[in-house]
């Protein structure tokens, strides 16, 4: 069973970081760059799928926004906690936001969204973005890496592929586990000071 999951992470894990870092994708990034130690996929190709995902999800959402203002999926945006922050954030620090953004836990999304609302150029929103997008890649990636590095280190260098796999699933079930009550809890804490 191991082994056909093993080879499914080598056929379609690339496509997965990419599809991970489309929205909020730490944890794809850090699990692509954990394979990466792991001599799955080499590094390099994670940082490429990382950056790609991350670039095309905030330009995805900077359209959406900036095309589609009065669709019912970004008004529902527009209501989303955090909101008129990431907007009051935009409008003052324009260059600062955009590529800062991502690294702010549940404001990227509507971050995104509130940058196609701005007045920001286009242009000046892809450069930006393409800066914070490749920073924001290989910073992730090359924490799973040493991630990596370090539980080899801790566990030992005669790990299983299948121990490997599994320790690999577990880390990003914890980092899924942690990423969704650091956001529950900053959405909680944006609701409160809303109201």
């Amino acid at each position: 069973m191991t082994e056909i999951i093993h080879r499914l992470i080598e056929h379609y894990g690339l496509i997965a970081v990419f599809l991970g870092c489309v929205a909020e994708g730490e944890s794809a990034a850090i699990l692509g760059g954990f394979f990466a130690h792991q001599n799955v996929f080499a590094l390099w190709h994670v940082f490429l799928a990382a950056f790609a995902g991350a670039f095309a999800g905030d330009t995805m959402f900077f359209i959406l926004g900036r095309s589609f203002a009065d669709h019912p999926y970004v008004v529902r945006f527009r209501r989303r906690p955090g909101f008129r922050r990431a907007y009051r954030l935009l409008r003052t620090h324009p260059n600062i936001f955009v590529l800062s953004n991502r690294y702010i836990y549940g404001l990227r999304l509507v971050g995104g969204v509130a940058a196609g609302l701005s007045n920001i150029a286009a242009p000046r929103f892809v450069i930006l973005n393409a800066i914070s997008s490749a920073v924001w890649a290989i910073l992730f990636a090359t924490l799973g890496y040493v991630f990596g590095l370090g539980a080899e280190h801790i566990v030992g260098q005669t790990l299983a592929r299948h121990e490997r796999l599994l320790m690999a699933l577990a880390i990003g079930v914890a980092v899924i586990v942690v990423a969704v009550l650091v956001s529950r809890r900053g959405a909680k804490k944006e609701r409160a000071r809303e109201n």
